[in-house]
């Protein structure tokens, strides 16, 4: 009985291992997808931005793949209760996942519509770093995953704020931009909605961050996220 119980258990951790596996790829793929859709829209590299619009598919098809594995585990090997824990959170993980791949393939569409479009100063490569940031967060709180590693998740969960305040900067600048050039208010609500979409990947590593710590304590962090109030013009989350 006790041999059956460990073959049970050792069947579910290398299934387990492969789930995982298919997170860490779809990660790396949304975070590539956000570094290359800003890159192109400071280059202005039309060819870079359909390629981010396409790979989008792969990301989509990971999530699907991770969703039919994550229930077959459960059909098929009747977790324990911390172990179901597990899988719930992986499926969590890979929508928010999926969901930031979203995001970026939004920036990519608008760097298509921005590339006719005249620069907007130093703009793109402000987005750029906000990008970046952003990429470095989701990195971490992934890492934070694959460790079990709570401090680290409160870590990325902190600098969320960060994001928030660069983006808020972001926000003047445009209408800084708008108020002095009227000509510049149609590229400046596109660039507004591509810092908005980057501003909500943040959001996605902090839930990502957040299902971390639930998964390794079994409670949701009781402390209101640190979160400073963002500014958005109309139509900017679609």
């Amino acid at each position: 009985m006790m041999n059956n119980e460990k073959h049970i258990a050792s069947a579910f951790d290398r299934d387990l291992e492969a789930v995982q596996a298919m997170i860490m790829k779809m990660g790396g793929l949304v975070e590539d997808a956000l570094l290359e859709s800003s890159r192109a829209l400071e280059e202005r590299d039309v060819e870079l931005a359909q390629r981010v619009r396409s790979a989008d598919s792969a990301i989509d098809a990971l999530e699907m793949q991770v969703n039919t594995e994550a229930a077959r585990l459960i059909a098929i090997r009747a977790p324990t209760a911390s172990d179901l824990r597990t899988v719930l959170t992986v499926m969590k993980i890979a929508s928010g996942l999926e969901r930031c791949g979203d995001h970026a393939k939004n920036l990519a569409k608008r760097t298509l519509v921005l590339s006719d479009m005249a620069p907007v100063g130093a703009s793109a490569g402000s987005i750029r770093r906000l990008a970046k940031s952003v990429q470095l967060m989701l990195k971490d709180a992934l890492d934070a995953y694959i460790r079990r590693d709570v401090a680290m998740a409160q870590e990325v969960r902190q600098r969320d704020q960060e994001i928030d305040q660069m983006y808020n900067a972001l926000f003047r600048e445009f209408l800084t931009h708008m108020m002095e050039d009227p000509r510049s208010i149609s590229a400046c609500m596109h660039l507004h909605f591509i810092a908005k979409n980057i501003e909500r990947v943040g959001d996605h590593a902090t839930g990502i961050a957040e299902q971390v710590i639930y998964l390794v304590t079994g409670d949701v962090p009781d402390e209101a996220r640190p979160k400073l109030d963002t500014v958005s013009l109309p139509g900017a989350e679609g």
